[in-house]
């Protein structure tokens, strides 16, 4: 799908698409851990602020998003390197599009971020049951590793840049 451009989300970007992106991760994400919410009010704090004001959530923090035409059709977020190490966050992908590099462009975008903000190795979680996204993560380069966030279901991965 070479249609797919990614960019940075900028102060000035429009923010809708990245914010619906994130309300429908969000969304997802609880009603696989099995407490579905129908309504982002009733997410938890830390995940609304984020679908409130992104640029404030994500102030210190690169967030990629990917296009198709005008549409916001996947995020991802990179964190600024601590003791040379990033972390991604937040990568979806919308599902009509899944399955067509969209989220190996975001994902390869951020790893070009991390290793000019001087990042040496990349960090994610994932609930073990996204398969889809491990096996992407593991195509990508990534490698599970003792976890540092011992919440039940988490995968921690790592790659060296």
């Amino acid at each position: 799908m070479n249609a797919v451009a990614v960019h940075r989300f900028e102060p000035d970007s429009p923010g809708a698409g990245l914010v619906a992106l994130l309300t429908a991760y969000h969304l997802r994400t609880e009603a696989e851990k099995g407490v579905p919410v129908s309504d982002p009010a009733a997410l938890p704090a830390r995940y609304r602020a984020e679908i409130e004001d992104p640029r404030a959530a994500f102030a210190d923090d690169v967030v990629l998003v990917a296009r198709h035409g005008d549409a916001a059709v996947g995020c991802l977020v990179v964190t600024a390197p601590a003791d040379g190490r990033a972390e991604l966050k937040r990568l979806w992908t919308v599902p009509e599009l899944r399955g067509h590099g969209v989220a190996s462009r975001l994902v390869g975008a951020a790893l070009e971020h991390a290793v000019e903000a001087g990042a040496r190795t990349v960090a994610l979680s994932v609930w073990e049951w996204r398969t889809g996204a491990l096996a992407l993560y593991g195509r990508l380069g990534f490698a599970v590793v003792d976890p540092w966030d011992e919440r039940d279901g988490l995968v921690c991965m790592e790659r060296a840049v």
